[in-house]
């Protein structure tokens, strides 16, 4: 007696993108560019749970996002903070069940000379952008990922972690974060894959927001886009397509990669 075995038909493009049944967590996710990955995430079919320290920033957040349809939550707390990243992980666990998606996003920077920048804001720049992806990453791996053998852990570059300041850019501290994020993403990606975790990073060029307002505001956002060679600046879509590619099952197969969105700045030489 004979069997024959059939293979399942491939999924089209949007079965491949589409997020139902799939649960989010996004950190700096009231504004910017995690509100962004939100609505992305959501569009797709997503529940999302975002996060950051202000809870009157969360709740208008997610009124936008309930508004588009999608099914939303938040939870205020620190992403710098150890205990707040446990009761984090715990919480959304009890409200949401078992997370598919962490989007690490929560991130500060601070501007002074290298040879004056303070101690104490390092260790907060640090902090957040650093410890607390691991921290938050660890915990949600331990919680869910690794025992259901899948995840996937989205990390907030930027393309001040590939390489030098430009010559308008005091941001030690910063730089020296997201070159270390970028790094981090390789190396978790390398050591979890065989637990079916995708880790990857996306490395965002300027974008109009709270962080970059002092800069964008002494340069000028038309002098920042001239040196793009899209000659723009990121938008309020930007994100959405390349957070989506990480978190679906279209990019199954893409692991410790760093997707510069960027309007083409780091293709410049010396870029």
């Amino acid at each position: 007696m004979s069997t024959t075995t059939t293979t399942p038909p491939a999924r089209t493009v949007q079965q491949l993108f589409d997020l139902s049944g799939r649960t989010a967590l996004i950190t700096g996710g009231s504004r910017g560019l995690g509100l962004q990955m939100a609505h992305a995430l959501g569009e797709a079919g997503a529940k999302v749970m975002i996060s950051s320290r202000k809870g009157a920033d969360l709740e208008q957040a997610v009124m936008s996002l309930q508004d588009a349809g999608i099914d939303a939550r938040w939870i205020a707390a620190d992403a710098g903070n150890p205990d707040d990243i446990n009761r984090l992980a715990d919480e959304t666990l009890e409200r949401m069940g078992p997370i598919d998606i962490l989007i690490n996003n929560a991130g500060a920077t601070w501007g002074a000379p290298a040879q004056d920048h303070p101690l104490d804001a390092w260790d907060k720049v640090m902090n957040l952008n650093v410890r607390g992806y691991f921290l938050l990453s660890q915990a949600m791996a331990k919680r869910c990922m690794i025992e259901r053998k899948k995840g996937r852990i989205i990390n907030v570059a930027s393309i001040a972690g590939l390489g030098g300041n430009p010559p308008f850019m005091q941001t030690i501290a910063y730089n020296t974060s997201k070159g270390a994020v970028v790094n981090f993403t390789r190396a978790l990606a390398c050591e979890w894959g065989h637990l079916g975790i995708n880790v990857n990073a996306i490395a965002p060029g300027f974008f109009p927001s709270k962080m970059t307002a002092g800069i964008l505001g002494m340069v000028g956002e038309a002098n920042i886009a001239k040196g793009a060679p899209l000659l723009r600046v990121g938008d309020d879509e930007d994100l959405k397509g390349a957070a989506l590619l990480l978190a679906s099952d279209a990019g199954k197969h893409i692991t410790g990669q760093i997707l510069a969105v960027d309007g083409g700045v780091s293709a410049l030489v010396g870029g």
